[in-house]
């Protein structure tokens, strides 16, 4: 036992019948101890024990520094056990702490502790800092996209801390940290986003829980004007990076900016009636003196717009005619709906929505699932694999910074496939775009038990769809005529191989050797051709025989090739002569 369970051991043995809580509560009240020099007698009124936290496990005022600390604290390696604790202090507990705290009788008595400490201590506060503590490497939780996007929509809440301080500037820090001391990158906000805009003709319509969308019509330099101050961070929210000049989308706003802007040939109220318009999420609009206080705007929809015109502007920079019209430019209005009061699954939905209308496929929409978020983390994680859910995303990947030592990503899609293969739902892969439109089957493909299964064992059955073209002409090596149809079967050898890897008693060397990367080595294809030829072969064999297949086969109907029930017969034979039974990639 280390000396810091020692202590936490000691700790809730002695004031668990006087403060409660449970043991890892007391990890956060030896911390404030030992980091911050505190008595316990003071430490114990600084640290929750027991729930209703708000995510808030305890809190310290330093005089000499003005900082005031708010702590999560989590006695684990595990970065993503912070997951949770964020998403609670992002939906509802900074503004408990900074705004309402009136608004809950049941809280945790820390809030009206660290309430009244923020109050009498106001005019000394300089720094907020929102420490995130535990035991493992600051590093990883850096590279976690799940926590640096919540990380995002913490700092995002900024303006709830503004508003309690009022007309005095304070900077929010957010970083995780080791109880070693090891610290990852820090932020250093010292301003909530907040942008005046000219919006004309704005008005609002509610939602059905409190939700309010603002609609009006914002010029363009303005979006370029948001986007040049907050770069890649106005995307986040967004399902894909942009497209590329090369796209139609783009070609033709490219155009139809230089017919107005450069050549004069068309009137620049024409780029609002042509444009579908924009959306973007805020955490609050207001309007001040005539103009409209956004406050952190994120977009929703609307990329290929923003970063085609920030390219026009920018090849166009020492344009003299450019420089004439400067006011036509300044003139372009695009529709724009400004979404606040929203929850995160609310926004979500929104820019699904708002995104159909344009030509991108359903898969697209869902890139910013948590759920996506999470197997990004994990095969970078466990693997140092890039996981592509994000169209065009591993080209503007830094993979020394991110994590990631595979030169090949790992595709949304064919993920989503190789999950199906191995549930043995071959039918589904006809019509993806239902997999992916059909909430109901999207989410039992894309499950948490995902998350738990063997990520080596994944990269095995996704690496095999690669080689399924060299495998079937193994088969047909073995009797042109009588494989014939082989080619019909693709998906369906493909859901029989992954079987016969996961059934394999030599499964956790296979996956050592093999499942650790993106390359598909010789060996890996030959122990592939081995189960094709061996044991795939035979079970096509068996189907094709069978009376309820025999007659379409000899009718050359092979649709029957890629049903589930082809699978469960093959798989009912594996099972009579190798013991093979239906493993899944979930745990």
């Amino acid at each position: 036992m280390s000396n810091l369970e020692r202590l936490v051991d000691q700790a809730f043995s002695d004031l668990k019948t006087t403060c409660g809580g449970v043991r890892n509560d007391y990890f956060g009240l030896i911390f404030l101890e030992k980091e911050h020099g505190l008595r316990r007698e003071k430490a114990v009124n600084q640290i929750a024990f027991g729930g209703n936290d708000y995510g808030i496990d305890g809190f310290h005022f330093d005089k000499d520094r003005r900082n005031l600390y708010l702590f999560q604290f989590k006695f684990t390696t595990s970065h993503a056990q912070f997951k949770e604790s964020l998403l609670r202090l992002i939906d509802s507990g900074l503004e408990v702490a900074f705004v309402n705290p009136n608004t809950d009788n049941s809280k945790n008595q820390i809030i009206t502790q660290l309430r009244s400490c923020m109050v009498e201590n106001r005019a000394l506060i300089d720094q907020v800092c929102i420490h995130f503590i535990f035991l493992g490497d600051p590093a990883e939780a850096e590279r976690s996209q799940v926590l640096d996007k919540l990380r995002e929509d913490l700092e995002n809440k900024k303006y709830l801390i503004d508003k309690f301080f009022g007309e005095k500037q304070v900077t929010l820090v957010v970083d995780f940290r080791s109880l070693s001391g090891k610290v990852g990158a820090t932020t250093d906000q010292k301003k909530t986003h907040i942008y005046n805009l000219p919006i004309k003709n704005m008005f609002s319509q509610p939602g059905p829980n409190g939700e309010v969308m603002h609609v009006g019509f914002i010029r363009l330099v303005d979006l370029h004007r948001i986007f040049k101050d907050m770069g890649k961070r106005f995307f986040e929210r967004n399902i894909r990076y942009g497209l590329g000049s090369g796209e139609a989308v783009n070609r033709a706003i490219s155009r139809s900016l230089k017919s107005i802007v450069l050549d004069g040939k068309e009137f620049p109220e024409v780029f609002a009636f042509n444009h579908n318009g924009i959306s973007l999420f805020a955490e609050k609009v207001d309007r001040i003196d005539g103009t409209y206080h956004i406050v952190a705007p994120r977009l929703l929809n609307g990329a290929q717009t923003v970063t085609t015109f920030a390219d026009f502007f920018e090849s166009n920079a020492d344009n003299s005619k450019l420089i004439e019209r400067k006011a036509v430019a300044e003139s372009l209005f695009v529709l724009c709906k400004i979404i606040t009061e929203a929850s995160q699954a609310f926004v979500t939905t929104v820019t699904i929505n708002n995104n159909r209308q344009n030509p991108v496929e359903p898969w697209n929409l869902h890139a910013n699932d948590m759920i996506q978020l999470q197997l990004q983390d994990k095969f970078r994680e466990d693997l140092g694999i890039f996981y592509e859910r994000q169209e065009n995303a591993f080209q503007n990947v830094d993979m020394e910074e991110e994590g990631i030592t595979e030169a090949k990503a790992i595709e949304l899609v064919k993920l989503a496939q190789t999950y199906l293969i191995a549930d043995g739902n071959i039918q589904r892969l006809s019509n993806m775009r239902q997999v992916f439109e059909d909430d109901n089957i999207y989410n039992q493909v894309f499950n948490e038990r995902r998350l738990k299964a063997d990520t080596r064992a994944i990269v095995l059955c996704y690496k095999t769809q690669f080689r399924l073209k060299r495998l079937i002409n193994d088969i047909l090596d073995k009797g042109y005529n009588k494989y014939a149809y082989a080619p019909k079967a693709r998906f369906l050898l493909w859901a029989l191989l992954c079987q016969g890897v996961l059934n394999d008693g030599n499964l956790q060397s296979y996956s050592d050797e093999y499942g650790k990367n993106m390359s598909i080595a010789v060996d890996f294809t030959d122990y592939l051709s081995g189960l094709a030829t061996k044991y795939c072969r035979f079970l096509l064999a068996e189907l094709v025989k069978n009376d309820k297949y025999s007659d379409k086969f000899s009718q050359g109907n092979f649709s029957f090739l890629r049903t589930n029930h082809a699978y469960e017969y093959c798989m009912e034979i594996a099972y009579k002569k190798w013991k093979w039974v239906q493993k899944k990639l979930t745990k």
